[in-house]
């Protein structure tokens, strides 16, 4: 007898309408920058200085009202220069122009009062950056945290490390950075998005926002979404720094991580859309996506 395939789970599609139903929190007149919430974003390599100020930006733009950043000594004060609203942190540096392992502890008070940790941005993952991201998720006594890029390998080396945070950390990989993290083949994942994207939630505790043509996003809980709108012109680098600092913005505003992943995607996305029309379907840079973004936002 012929087997039945098992058929993939079903993902609901994310749409404006769907937002609409989990709107982001709404700014009071008197409420001051405070009140929005600050986000702090660590990474950023020496050679890669521009990830940290894109996913910076984007925080900002999602409308989080403080924010700070934390990078390799030498390149903070450009940082800073680059995003002015922000408070720059130099940390030291190896040789190679990695932060060092030993400077999780130089940030445990921003960490403290921050109320979105983002991680990653510029890092490409190298042993000590790795060291350095799991001392920084120790640091951290209160979610949530998302990881994205060079601090998603830490989760190959320790599975269990966002376990604590109950279901409010946030994790962002595209196919080759999942499969890192669960040691499956990118040609399995690209196959199996959906069934990856739930094991992982499920494996890890945190929502998996697992990026491609179809981004999946899946919460520990079961939930499954699909956000199928974009294009390929959002294939660009730095567009999934982009992407990480709005939903680190909007967890900061206080939306609740599966929320603030899904308003996230669907912003990325059609900020990208919009620039198709004016500029064209590819062409257009992950910079160009940060001032679409407060107009959708407004508008939804």
């Amino acid at each position: 007898m012929r087997k039945s395939r098992r058929s993939k789970p079903q993902a609901a599609r994310v749409t404006r309408a769907l937002l609409q139903e989990w709107p982001l929190p709404r700014p009071q007149g008197d409420d001051d920058k405070n009140a929005r919430g600050s986000v702090l974003v660590v990474g950023g390599e020496v050679s890669l200085p521009g990830a940290v100020v894109l996913a910076g930006i984007a925080a900002l733009r999602a409308g989080a009202g403080k924010l700070q950043i934390a990078t390799c000594r030498s390149i903070a004060p450009l940082v800073g220069i680059a995003v002015p609203e922000s408070l720059s942190l130099g940390l030291d540096e190896t040789a190679d122009g990695n932060i060092s392992a030993g400077s999780a502890s130089a940030l445990s008070d921003l960490i403290a009062k921050a109320d979105a940790l983002l991680i990653g941005p510029g890092m490409k993952g190298h042993d000590g950056e790795r060291k350095f991201v799991s001392a920084l998720i120790e640091t951290r006594d209160k979610s949530p945290i998302i990881l994205d890029a060079g601090a998603l390998d830490t989760l190959a080396d320790s599975p269990s490390a966002l376990q604590r945070f109950g279901d409010s950390s946030v994790i962002t990989p595209h196919a080759g950075e999942m499969s890192r993290i669960t040691g499956r083949s990118e040609q399995e994942i690209q196959d199996n998005p959906e069934e990856i994207a739930i094991d992982a939630a499920s494996t890890l505790n945190a929502i998996v926002v697992l990026k491609g043509s179809r981004t999946y996003i899946a919460s520990p809980d079961g939930d499954l979404f699909c956000y199928d709108a974009g294009d390929v012109g959002l294939a660009t680098s730095g567009s999934g720094d982009t992407l990480a600092g709005v939903i680190a913005g909007l967890v900061a505003r206080g939306a609740i991580p599966l929320h603030a992943s899904l308003w996230g995607v669907f912003l990325h996305g059609s900020a990208g859309n919009r620039l198709a029309k004016r500029i064209g379907r590819i062409g257009y840079l992950a910079r160009e996506l940060l001032d679409e973004i407060p107009p959708i936002m407004n508008r939804v």
